[in-house]
């Protein structure tokens, strides 16, 4: 009998020593089992009411409260105090809620004598991870994300519970995917285990899958950062890859920045032998999970590689042949671009890409496509403009146009960096959107083409108080630049030289239909009407004159005023693979003909000869009538108080009418890219205005009349 009672009295003293324990260091080893859960975390209200018997008579205590603080009351009054009290203030994380807590889980809070005695409990909350007790609430966010960084979720550490609980148990559901391993390609996320105790998510992309540890979201603490948010620049970069693989082939391309290697993957898994990928990266941990993810999409590594975690290895060796091979490589990006030459080069650092470009345009081949994603948007958007002349050399300010403002801003330090090499750039997309800016760019060698890059680098004269801008053309003086009057109605300075910035056209009209064609054949639906819009934007019309010719301007007006005209993709899509003669009606000269007088790369895979880019240099300059006019107004930033304006689409027809170039623009949904001035723009815009008032007014006379009647 004695020895029977003393281990339950020696458990009973270990258990509060671990209670104690817990509740002093807020980064407790985080527990084992789902039942060591608090009452407190709850993922349904139903769990919280069931705590206690709501259907019975009589008096009850809140589970959650001490006497002295909630006194028992009757159950309509105490599911109230369980619904707005505890079940609305908490922290949630994963489905889990831990709800606030007024029990004595934790030590009291000593009086104002500094007895403890006659002190209070501190309301608090319960780790769901680690069962740690903490007070504010704003701690408890920290306290999680602390735990993600670290790769220790609950579903990490649920792994030996024997306990059922509410929720699905997770651990059955990691058995089963590691067990069916072929079920992984229908699946968009899956939950697996490391044996290094991280979970981590398979995540699947354009038909391929990628592991994602549970930090990829948070760059500072993550190597292997991803940003589900990029998909559009993804996909945009592979369209370009795929429009160069059709005009040589094999090219040899680079994705400089690993970290998952999703994008690389991509390439390699969709264009196959067209391309003979290089993947890089400084961090030892990205190149690891770079080589884990190409044995999960069944992609040899070249070199050969470490095998996937867990159960992969066996579906890896049952699938057998590898679909395609990848070079993966620890190298910093700086020294690779320097060691060896690539046809396709992309750049997608943390930031900013300045530190890399020289590097890059030293050794890429000629008539070679580098695409640049920048994602410091803090300094390309003028939010940082100290930081944005020290990153850029160029001096901005926040302007209506501040997007395009940002594309060309990239743009002229890739063409700086190009001409230190004796290179000149053709642009062929230049995209801004809400988390990056991408700037694709084909390279031309030569001194002659990089004087002539070099003369597209200007400043730009802006007037602060209605924004008209101009670009500076040498030897002229400010005042006598700008096409307003500010300067002279007005007191003081009103322009400000911006710049220097790029000049030249951000588009190239051939590229874009061939990109909409590989957007078409690989099934990217997402980027197709960025794509179209872009199109129309490169020619400076609209999409349905675009695909019906110049004779749908007149019938602009059917169109849907809310969202910009569609068209069926079918016929945008004749238009992509149209031969020279329908590129030419359309107002387009495409570089890669279909005959055999072809001046553009070659589609058989030889490298270019000596007369070739001459070829492709005259053809630039045959294309200069059709560069669409820079940056663009916006509509509503210049109405009239007082009016009401016509609807967008309306309003492109006027402007067509009125014999303006016009288009829609990606960068703003309110901008429209016309070659009118400003006071032309606003001439037609005050024109089809119309007052408020005029309704109010003819009502109000309509009244008076019939009173005096």
């Amino acid at each position: 009998g004695d020895g029977g009672d003393a281990p339950s009295v020696g458990e009973q003293a270990a258990e509060q020593a671990a209670s104690n324990e817990a509740a002093a260091d807020s980064d407790a080893k985080p527990s084992t089992t789902t039942s060591d859960r608090h009452i407190s975390i709850q993922t349904k209200l139903e769990g919280l009411e069931m705590l206690v018997d709501l259907n019975g008579a009589g008096r009850k205590s809140c589970p959650l409260c001490p006497e002295e603080k909630f006194k028992a009351c009757y159950s309509h009054k105490l599911r109230r105090h369980l619904q707005n009290l505890h079940w609305k203030v908490y922290v949630e994380f994963e489905g889990q809620r831990m709800c606030i807590c007024h029990l004595p889980c934790r030590n009291l809070k000593p009086g104002l004598g500094g007895d403890q005695a006659s002190g209070r409990h501190v309301a608090h909350y319960h780790c769901v991870v680690c069962s740690v007790t903490i007070a504010r609430k704003t701690d408890m966010v920290s306290h999680l994300k602390r735990h993600v960084n670290k790769g220790e979720t609950e579903a990490s550490y649920s792994g030996s519970s024997d306990v059922p609980f509410e929720e699905p148990d997770l651990t059955n559901l990691q058995i089963t995917l590691n067990n069916n391993m072929m079920c992984l390609c229908d699946l968009a996320f899956n939950v697996s285990a490391a044996p290094s105790g991280q979970a981590y998510e398979i995540m699947k992309e354009l038909g391929t899958n990628v592991q994602l540890l549970p930090n990829h979201t948070t760059p500072q603490k993550s190597d292997t950062y991803f940003n589900r948010k990029m998909k559009t620049n993804r996909q945009l970069v592979f369209c370009s890859l795929a429009v160069l693989a059709e005009e040589r082939n094999p090219l040899e391309c680079l994705d400089a920045f690993g970290a998952t290697g999703i994008m690389g993957l991509q390439w390699a898994k969709h264009l196959r032998n067209a391309v003979k990928v290089t993947i890089t990266d400084i961090s030892d941990t990205c190149v690891k999970m770079i080589k884990e993810n190409c044995e999960l999409n069944h992609i040899r590594v070249d070199g050969g590689s470490r095998g996937p975690r867990g159960p992969e290895v066996a579906s890896s060796e049952a699938k057998g042949v590898a679909i395609a091979t990848v070079e993966v490589a620890k190298m910093d990006a700086n020294v690779i671009m320097h060691l060896r030459p690539f046809d396709y080069i992309h750049l997608d650092p943390y930031g900013t890409a300045v530190n890399y470009l020289d590097a890059a345009f030293r050794n890429v081949r000629n008539l070679g496509i580098i695409s640049v994603t920048s994602t410091d948007t803090g300094s390309l958007y003028s939010k940082s403009p100290n930081v944005t002349l020290r990153h850029y050399g160029c001096h901005i300010v926040r302007t209506e146009y501040f997007k395009e403002l940002a594309a060309r801003m990239v743009v002229a330090t890739v063409a700086r960096a190009a001409a230190r090499c004796n290179k000149g750039i053709e642009v062929l997309l230049a995209v801004a959107m809400e988390h990056f800016v991408l700037v694709v760019v084909r390279v031309l060698r030569g001194p002659t083409q990089a004087d002539e890059s070099a003369k597209k680098l200007r400043k730009l004269v802006h007037c602060q108080w209605c924004e008209e801008r101009v670009f500076l053309k040498q030897g002229n003086m400010v005042d006598d630049t700008l096409p307003c009057n500010c300067h002279g109605s007005l007191p003081g300075k009103t322009a400000v030289q911006l710049g220097p910035l790029w000049c030249g056209p951000l588009f190239n009209t051939g590229f874009l239909r061939r990109m909409l064609s590989a957007a078409v054949q690989h099934s990217m639906d997402d980027i197709q009407p960025l794509v179209k819009t872009l199109i129309c934007e490169s020619e400076c019309t609209t999409l349905k004159s675009l695909v019906h010719g110049p004779s749908a301007f007149t019938n602009q007006g059917k169109t849907s005023d809310t969202s910009p005209p569609m068209c069926d993709l079918s016929l945008m899509f004749e238009f992509t693979a149209c031969p020279v003669s329908s590129a030419v009606e359309c107002g387009v000269v495409i570089k890669t003909l279909q005959g055999g007088e072809e001046s553009g790369p070659d589609q058989s895979g030889k490298r270019k000869t000596g007369e070739e880019p001459a070829n492709v240099v005259k053809k630039l300059k045959s294309d200069a009538s059709l560069e669409h006019p820079p940056f663009y107004y916006s509509i509503h930033r210049h109405s009239i108080r007082g009016m009401n304006m016509p609807k967008l689409n309306k309003f492109l027809q006027y402007l067509t009418e009125a014999g303006f170039r016009v288009s829609r623009t990606h960068f703003d949904p309110t901008g429209v890219r016309t070659d009118a001035t400003l006071e032309q723009f606003k001439s037609v815009l005050t024109k089809y205005s119309v007052p408020t008032y005029t309704n109010a007014a003819a009502a109000q006379r309509s009244v008076s009349t019939e009173k005096m009647l």
